[in-house]
């Protein structure tokens, strides 16, 4: 059974006594005060939009991402019915254009709703940021039946073939589990011809399945530090309790020959990185029958999946693969990644963040479009 790889940082927005706070006007975050992060803050974190705010302010900063094409196909488990409201007040808040949305059942009939506040949360989360960094492209939300990997691996076909269909993109993959001795059984279900495959890294140290597949792109996490002040960013470091790691099964891909010295003989994981932490986490709205309706504040490497193929997607090199993707990614050329120097990682907290590519960070996190 596979589980999702988010952490809520409050069950609900009232919990978070946001209701006192003046509402706040499209495209900034829907109470004022907070510096919890927003498409645009991200975007100008990231250099993601042009024009960039100095200290990218969430409470200031109103560029959004423009880019996107082809298809982005999101695979979870169970059903969210108000998926697709909940995106609408996603992106009427943040300014965004309406989402291009449509919900697959993978295994034929619509799933039961999860058992817990999560699954649902999962799903607006997953469709709202993967929106926010690629609002131009086509979404996918491919349910389904449960939890299982039986069901999940059926919904990743399912979800392969709809981005196929579609002339190329990514599948995002927020869930995995601990690693088991014949997952390398499992890879080539993530060998589509024109589809990359992202998947998160997990919430805590060590390694997490699909990510250590060497044909996955694997999605770390980091910390967003911003000064309590003047909400203006500090500096990105990483995310102690972000997946990462060298897979005991998975052998060294050839893409990581350069980092060797780091990885050994196994696959290292992540590859990349994009904010996770629920304390520097981001907004997500939805409508939930557990927690009730309202704004939820999201950390986790779920964040870091859908937001990386937004990412990958809006760049526009549709690889043939997941391999051709981390090919580029670790060029030695590539200079489109923020090298994470600070913090530390891992079982024990035992790894430390270095110049270049280290296992908490991979290569580090975006920095604009280019080399993805």
């Amino acid at each position: 059974m596979a589980n999702t790889h988010l952490r809520v940082l409050a069950p609900s927005a009232a919990q978070m006594h946001f209701g006192p706070k003046a509402v706040q006007p499209n495209e900034l975050p829907p109470f004022a005060g907070y510096l919890f992060e927003t498409p645009a803050s991200l975007a100008c974190v990231y250099h993601l939009v042009a024009s960039a705010v100095p200290g990218c302010n969430p409470n200031l900063t109103t560029a959004n991402p423009t880019g996107g094409s082809r298809a982005i196909a999101i695979v979870d488990s169970f059903d969210d019915p108000t998926a697709a409201s909940d995106l609408a007040t996603f992106s009427a808040q943040f300014g965004l254009p309406p989402a291009d949305l449509t919900v697959v059942y993978a295994q034929g009939a619509e799933p039961a709703i999860g058992p817990s506040a999560g699954f649902e949360i999962e799903e607006a989360l997953d469709t709202q940021w993967a929106h926010a960094m690629a609002p131009q492209a086509k979404l996918y939300l491919v349910e389904a039946a449960n939890n299982s990997f039986t069901n999940l691996f059926e919904a990743v076909i399912v979800a392969s073939n709809l981005v196929a269909a579609a002339g190329g993109g990514e599948v995002s993959i927020s869930w995995g589990s601990e690693e088991f001795t014949n997952e390398t059984l499992l890879d080539s279900f993530f060998t589509t011809p024109g589809v990359v495959y992202v998947a998160s890294a997990g919430d805590s140290p060590g390694v997490s399945y699909p990510s250590a597949s060497p044909n996955v792109v694997s999605a770390g996490g980091t910390t967003i530090s911003r000064d309590l002040n003047t909400g203006n960013l500090i500096l990105e470091n990483t995310w102690q309790d972000a997946g990462s790691g060298v897979s005991q099964v998975e052998p060294r891909p050839k893409f990581q020959d350069g980092v060797r010295f780091v990885v050994g003989d196994g696959r290292g994981t992540p590859d990349l990185a994009f904010d996770a932490n629920p304390n520097t986490g981001v907004w997500v709205f939805d409508t939930n029958k557990f927690d009730g309706t309202g704004w939820f504040i999201v950390g986790g490497t779920s964040v870091s999946a859908p937001s990386l193929s937004g990412v990958i997607n809006s760049a526009g090199g549709f690889r043939a693969s997941s391999a051709a993707e981390n090919q580029v990614i670790y060029s030695p050329f590539n200079r489109g990644f923020n090298d994470i120097v600070y913090g530390n990682c891992g079982p024990y907290i035992g790894d430390f963040a270095l110049p270049g590519y280290d296992l908490c960070s991979g290569v580090g996190s975006v920095r604009g479009l280019e080399g993805k």
